[in-house]
């Protein structure tokens, strides 16, 4: 049974990947592993309070990790170690899997200078923060999910569509009746 982290940070859009989450650990059976910055609570946007199972350091020390969900939330300075997680499961080409703003993580990691992406953060809202924009925005695509190679992206309202792509790559319904549903017609794949 293989291992799939979920990186939780303050103000986390839980919702988005609640549900992508639950069918790994009950329908695909993997070991599924909050990491944080460190072992602090952080509280999501729904207001949950979430504790982190590992930290980021001790997430680059497992062997058995199948890949990285990276939920949405307000655009955050991002710490060296986690640029390091990214970059090292993109070197073993692990499932990288980032929603609404969560992609934020992968361009600051430079993961999506030569892929096509999506995100929900647009160029406006980057303006009206005031900061540095993290995307290429040369590979942007208006699409709800796209996936290129081991990357999956999504827009935040598409967390059903996002759940099921990243159902698709790990083969949670491969051979099972329920993968009939369909309900992400328009993946990109690349």
């Amino acid at each position: 049974m293989g291992t799939v982290l979920c990186v939780i940070t303050e103000d986390f859009a839980d919702f988005e990947i609640t549900l992508a989450l639950h069918k790994i650990r009950n329908v695909g059976k993997r070991n599924v592993v909050t990491v944080g910055y460190d072992k602090q609570a952080v509280t999501s946007e729904s207001g949950l309070t979430y504790l982190p199972d590992i930290t980021v350091a001790e997430a680059m020390e497992l062997a058995d990790v199948e890949g990285l969900l990276i939920p949405g939330g307000p655009i955050l300075e991002q710490r060296a170690e986690l640029t390091e997680l990214i970059r090292k499961l993109n070197r073993e080409e692990k499932l990288l899997a980032a929603i609404c703003n969560g992609p934020q993580y992968l361009g600051r990691s430079g993961i999506l200078d030569n892929l096509s992406f999506t995100t929900s953060c647009s160029e406006e809202q980057i303006g009206k923060l005031g900061v540095e924009d993290p995307f290429p925005r040369i590979n942007f695509i208006e699409k709800r999910v796209v996936r290129d190679g081991h990357v999956i992206t999504a827009q935040g309202r598409a967390f059903v569509d996002y759940a099921f792509a990243v159902y698709d790559y790990l083969g949670i319904y491969d051979g099972k009746e329920e993968k009939q549903a369909q309900l992400y017609k328009d993946v990109m794949d690349r």
